[in-house]
């Protein structure tokens, strides 16, 4: 497995936290239409796309048509001399595998095991409460869902394969493809800045994307146990879009959340709430510096975490150091607290961190140099940052409806990592699961039921950091079954270096929810893949699964009672999907289907589950980015948009 990236080297005496959270910038969205594609779609009518704001001449209505995707599958050409097939509809590319990293390719159709008979359903634990920036129900502290920001990996990049759909590779296509990743590789070295930032943290993420996590869910009225129902008309339209703010450098905008009033948004050394349906701004919190990390998880009164830097850069500082851990009150629209920390070890120098969480009324925050963690209400210290007799330190920690830690040891060619569940009050260790030798990082997927990722002895291979899954006893710290995830079959993805970042995952009734990779579906030009389950107790596939269609690719966002909620991305010419999976029948229930008119699709496909923040609420989608970047210079008229938010009715 190639290695996170590294952060870009900090100036002398500088600590090391450039902010972390930069995703990779899209390499093309899956879907985009091949050679032979229409050409740039007319202007949409006067007004703009969307409420409130109206695009400029040349932006939002206007896209730039995506170039042909040199990796899309090419269609057969029958031998010289044979009649030629009719001309059809132009060829749709594969969706590239979740992360988009250029992993080794899924199997063609027919290529999964075949999931044995349904398993007894185990431990009945709780379900597990809804996703990323969600409100959650009284009496739990909120879990968050796909659509946290994740610093993704850098990239890496492969030669397809001939896939076993019977598709010729030809030497045509072997050609396009070499010239294809040479290109990519010079544009990559041009771009390891805002590929950089330590891991894909957060990420989710997710996203405000990523991994759903497990735990109790919310009981209510609507599908499976959970609070979302159908609308009456699934159709949706643009409720509104905001537009990226102008900046001279990459600046890092994590953290997305959904309270019941407002749709919450990190802007540049700021947060901002607005409307859920209108995008009017209701108010404005400003930092001291840029954000840097946002906790997955809103409290029950609906305080979210935030780590930001201790101020903005300058001249003589570009980097300043992501130290200042705060509350910000989502309703009220204020900080009400931020501190520094100093280490217990020695030094007066605030510590810095990358990453924060939140559990109950205990705010967690970790990195490098040790965990530390606050009293939501007041910011009173309830442990400090310190390395152990033994050099080990807590690297990062998990929330939601419980606190768990990874906690490593060791030097960095002989680490050995463990996951602690805590007490949240007083740090203390209640269990501890050993990891198994070979692994570098680990992350945690769910504290309710118990549930770490980890890429064991680098044998992922595709930049996810995940080859096996570890269900644990959070009582005792024995493993209760070990899961392994082939990373050529399951598109789940976590950051590698932050704890709390996975996405693409959801844990529910015992059951750990994945997609698959992405691959050769039952028409001549369309991928496809699904959402299976593992039972958490015996680690057997279960039976069924929840089909993304064809030329549709599906991803895991949150859970919502016993169901999944999950993004269907569109192929080129639909827009996409929110659909509710029953975790026991796996039948499917639309929520959302988004438009296919062309300026609005356009937009949708720039925001990428696997690096973006994807929330889904109340009949409501919003796709947010994680980082922005100065102007283009190549394509000055090219509008990008910081918020893309859509309603059903």
């Amino acid at each position: 497995m190639s290695q996170p990236p590294q952060p870009p080297q900090q100036p002398p005496n500088e600590p090391p936290n450039t902010p972390p959270g930069a995703p990779n910038p899209p390499q093309g969205a899956p879907g985009t239409p091949p050679p032979g594609a229409p050409n740039t779609p007319p202007a949409p009518p006067a007004g703009g796309f969307g409420a409130p704001q109206d695009p400029p001449p040349g932006g939002f209505g206007q896209p730039t048509p995506p170039p042909a995707d040199p990796f899309g599958k090419q269609p057969q050409q029958p031998p010289a001399g044979q009649p030629q097939p009719p001309a059809g509809p132009p060829q749709q590319p594969p969706t590239p595998p979740a992360g988009g990293y250029g992993g080794p390719p899924a199997p063609s159709a027919g290529g999964y095991p075949t999931p044995p008979a349904p398993q007894p359903n185990g431990y009945g634990y709780p379900q597990a409460d809804p996703g990323y920036g969600y409100p959650q129900g009284p009496g739990q502290p909120a879990q968050q869902g796909y659509g946290y920001p994740t610093q993704p990996m850098q990239p890496q990049y492969g030669t397809p394969q001939p896939s076993g759909g019977g598709k010729k590779f030809t030497a045509q296509m072997q050609i396009i493809v070499a010239a294809a990743v040479a290109v990519v590789l010079i544009i990559g070295a041009g771009i390891v800045y805002s590929n950089t930032g330590g891991d894909d943290k957060g990420g989710k993420n997710e996203a405000s994307s990523a991994g759903s996590t497990g735990g109790e869910g919310k009981g209510g009225g609507g599908l499976a146990g959970g609070d979302e129902k159908a609308p009456a008309n699934t159709k949706s339209q643009v409720a509104f879009q905001l537009p990226e703010p102008v900046v001279g450098d990459t600046v890092v905008v994590k953290g997305s959340w959904l309270t019941d009033k407002a749709y919450v948004k990190s802007g540049v050394a700021e947060i901002n709430a607005y409307d859920r349906d209108k995008g009017t701004k209701l108010w404005t919190v400003p930092l001291a510096g840029e954000m840097c990390s946002a906790s997955r998880h809103m409290s029950e009164d609906q305080k979210a975490a935030i780590v930001f830097a201790e101020a903005k850069p300058s001249k003589e500082k570009k980097y300043p150091a992501c130290n200042q851990v705060g509350v910000v009150d989502l309703v009220a629209g204020k900080l009400l607290w931020s501190k520094s920390v100093t280490s217990s070890t020695g030094g007066d120098r605030p510590t810095p961190f990358d990453e924060v969480t939140l559990s109950g009324t205990t705010v967690a925050a970790g990195g490098t140099q040790g965990g530390a963690a606050f009293k939501l209400a007041d910011g009173a210290e309830l442990w400090k940052p310190k390395v152990g007799a033994d050099g080990c330190y807590d690297s990062g920690y998990g929330g939601g409806e419980a606190l768990a830690v990874v906690r490593t040891c060791g030097t960095s060619d002989n680490r050995q990592l463990s996951v602690q569940m805590l007490d949240a009050t007083t740090g203390a260790p209640q269990s501890t699961f050993a990891l198994p030798a070979g692994v570098d990082f680990a992350s945690i997927v769910s504290t309710k039921p118990l549930v770490a990722a980890a890429d064991v002895g680098d044998t992922a291979g595709d930049g996810s950091s995940i080859s096996d899954f570890f269900s644990i006893d959070a009582a005792t710290g024995k493993l209760i079954v070990r899961i392994s995830a082939d990373a050529e079959k399951y598109g789940a993805r976590c950051s590698g270096t932050d704890v709390e970042s996975c996405r693409h995952i959801a844990v529910t009734n015992n059951r750990l929810y994945l997609p698959t990779e992405s691959h050769d579906g039952a028409s001549e030009y369309g991928d496809t893949n699904e959402i299976v389950a593992f039972d958490l107790t015996t680690g057997k596939l279960l039976g069924g699964r929840a089909d993304a269609g064809e030329r549709y690719s599906m991803v895991p966002l949150r859970v919502d009672g016993t169901s999944v909620i999950a993004y269907k991305e569109g192929p080129y010419d639909k827009g996409g999907q929110v659909v509710s999976i029953d975790g026991e029948t796996f039948k499917e229930t639309k929520l959302m289907e988004n438009p296919s008119d062309e300026a609005v699709r356009s937009a949708e496909k720039k925001f990428l589950p696997d690096s973006h923040e994807l929330i889904y609420g109340d009949g409501r989608l919003y796709l947010a980015q994680t980082m922005v970047s100065e102007p283009s210079t190549t394509n000055p008229d090219d509008k990008d948009y910081l918020v893309l938010a859509y309603r059903a009715e």
